[in-house]
């Protein structure tokens, strides 16, 4: 069921039921992050291994501090700067979130989404909310209620319908490890901007098979159809046998191949994040049998949209 009711989300969420919620980033499938048995249902769901953990939905800060052991002063700059918004902080959790959140690791993920739904919906509930994002495991993230339901609903209670997703990519996440801060997925927020916040440089950690945070997996985001990124001239020499759809930048390729879409005719960075998952669903959805992508300009927005396109792409021999 899509609708707009936050008393009938509450219902859901408060008797140990999933909701999808829309955040700036991406729809998040909720339930109570402080009861195993809900936390379980989320994994059962999406069908995503327990291995891969959790990010925790509050309201406040103040709220957050409630679930986290230590709150760094890097962290309270970036929560200052960033929150609510596309910034996740992963911090050594307490007593309070269940292992199977963290995936057993001493580390929480841990934000504020920025959506005026979402937020008076935590304001109403007695507990945060744990919430990847609302889609069967491996595939590319929900930006509107209807990617949801396409896939999720007859799985959960409630689709809380906020319009289409602003941001379109998921929440940077900043941690320590070795005593250094470090990027451990790039998104919402780009590097340069937590580098100026906190007025030092940050490493990117790659991708992995042994997740510390969310979305660091190796392959992800993917859609059912073969996604190759690259040059697009060389790729469609590669493939000229095939019927293809090609996602660009900027440049329009309709006139070479079945299907083109280009993400920014203004070379906007933002606006080809927002459109990115968007239009990955619907190259999935059109007459072709593969989709060519091409490599980003790598700054801002850019970093996280190449990290998406690299992880949903498949693994060349």
């Amino acid at each position: 069921m899509i609708g707009q009711s936050l008393i009938k989300a509450k219902e859901f969420l408060l008797r140990g039921e999933l909701v999808a919620i829309p955040t700036e980033t991406v729809y998040g499938l909720a339930g109570n992050a402080l009861e195993e048995k809900t936390v379980a249902k989320i994994f059962e769901a999406k069908n995503r291994p327990t291995f891969d953990p959790l990010i925790v939905h509050t309201f406040s800060t103040y709220q957050a501090r409630k679930y986290v052991n230590i709150f760094p002063n890097w962290a309270e700059k970036l929560a200052e700067k960033y929150w609510p918004g596309p910034l996740t902080l992963l911090l050594p959790r307490n007593s309070l979130i269940p292992d199977i959140v963290t995936s057993g690791s001493d580390l929480v993920g841990i934000r504020i989404p920025n959506h005026p739904l979402t937020l008076n919906l935590l304001k109403e509930l007695p507990f945060p909310l744990a919430a990847p994002s609302a889609n069967p495991f491996g595939y590319v993230s929900p930006t509107t209620a209807q990617h949801v339901a396409d896939q999720l609903e007859n799985k959960i209670g409630y689709i809380l319908n906020g319009g289409t997703c602003q941001v379109g990519l998921e929440s940077t996440i900043v941690g320590e490890k070795n005593g250094n801060i470090c990027i451990f997925r790039t998104g919402g927020v780009s590097i340069e901007e937590i580098e100026s916040t906190l007025k030092k440089k940050v490493e990117i950690l790659p991708s992995t098979s042994n997740p510390m945070a969310p979305g660091m997996l190796e392959q992800h985001y993917s859609p059912h159809k073969p996604l190759f990124i690259g040059n697009i001239p060389k790729l469609l020499e590669e493939f000229s046998d095939k019927k293809i759809g090609v996602i660009s930048f900027s440049k329009d390729y309709s006139h070479l191949v079945k299907k083109s879409i280009v993400l920014t005719k203004k070379e906007d960075l933002k606006e080809a994040a927002c459109r990115l998952f968007k239009t990955l669903r619907q190259m999935d959805k059109e007459d072709v049998e593969i989709i060519l992508t091409e490599i980003f300009p790598d700054l801002g927005l850019g970093k996280a949209i190449n990290d998406r396109l690299k992880r949903a792409a498949n693994k060349r021999k």
